[in-house]
């Protein structure tokens, strides 16, 4: 296999474990870390990389560094001060951040590198954890075109679909949108779904069926089944989504957007977490709708 240079990935959760992955049996020298030094070791077991104490050791001498983490101060924790990536990276090196956050740091963060001479690409991504561990991802980048223009190729390791959308921030104002629509989505779909059990209709089959047509989107191919069988133990966590709706109503205070439905989901998403839902896939919207109906409720 071609030797690609070297690569860090900092973050080794559900789909930062896979993108690593990816980018080692891609021909890349990896080096990694996680919070959890206990994952980084097996991760390096399973792939052959080495995994460092630090975020800082992590970068030190790579071409690129990735990171996929929790939130804003997560991001700014890993990448800023004496032990973080911009400690350890070399000028010319650049960093992608695949974690959802506010556009505001990335906004930081780009100015910041560039006060370094290292290259920033906010970019971070859609297709859930499937989509991580098949390398079939959808980037969502913002940055200098130059920058991201020789940082693509690497990032074909794990995403199929890759656009630059504009300047620092650019990728996450559009994960936002991705967020907004998801939302709506969901809702749609589990008050469809609780309609047709209550008209007594075969819910997988009708959701078959309009797969078929105008109604059909990914929730409803991937996530219909689930929901009518009650099943929530796996996908992207109610806490998670509410964190990026959270970041959505922010920006939208800030640029004058109307969120009305974001703004509703985000109850309803609320209200799955007073019934100890904070860890179940998005799709447990549904549970808001089926006191009475036919789903009864998985917690394994």
């Amino acid at each position: 296999m071609t030797d690609r240079g070297v690569a860090a990935f900092v973050g080794l959760g559900v789909m930062g474990y896979p993108m690593a992955g990816h980018l080692a049996n891609a021909g890349f020298r990896m080096k990694v870390y996680n919070r959890t030094q206990e994952k980084a070791d097996r991760w390096a077991r399973e792939y052959g990389g080495k995994a460092q104490p630090s975020p800082a050791d992590a970068a030190r001498g790579a071409d690129w560094v990735m990171t996929c983490v929790g939130n804003d101060d997560d991001l700014r924790a890993v990448v800023l001060g004496e032990e973080g990536v911009f400690a350890g990276m070399k000028v010319g090196a650049t960093l992608v951040d695949h974690t959802t956050t506010s556009a505001i740091v990335a906004r930081e963060l780009a100015a910041e590198a560039a006060r370094h001479g290292f290259g920033f690409i906010d970019a971070p991504v859609s297709g859930g954890q499937a989509g991580a561990e098949n390398g079939v991802l959808t980037i969502m980048a913002g940055g200098d075109e130059e920058v991201f223009n020789s940082v693509e190729p690497v990032l074909r390791s794990y995403g199929r679909t890759i656009v630059r959308m504009g300047e620092a921030g650019s990728g996450q104002l559009t994960k936002m949108v991705n967020q907004i629509c998801i939302a709506g989505l969901v809702q749609g779909l589990a008050e469809g779904l609780n309609f047709a059990m209550k008209a007594g209709l075969d819910a997988k089959r009708a959701a078959e069926v309009m797969s078929g047509g105008a109604a059909q989107s990914w929730q409803m191919d991937n996530r219909a089944a689930t929901m009518v069988d009650g099943k929530f133990d796996f996908g992207f966590a109610v806490d998670w989504m509410r964190k990026d709706l959270g970041i959505c109503l922010d920006e939208a205070e800030r640029n004058g957007a109307r969120l009305p439905v974001a703004e509703m989901v985000d109850r309803f998403y609320a209200d799955v977490q007073e019934k100890g839902g904070n860890r179940f896939d998005t799709s447990s919207l549904i549970l808001n709708l089926a006191a009475d109906s036919d789903i009864s409720q998985d917690e394994t």
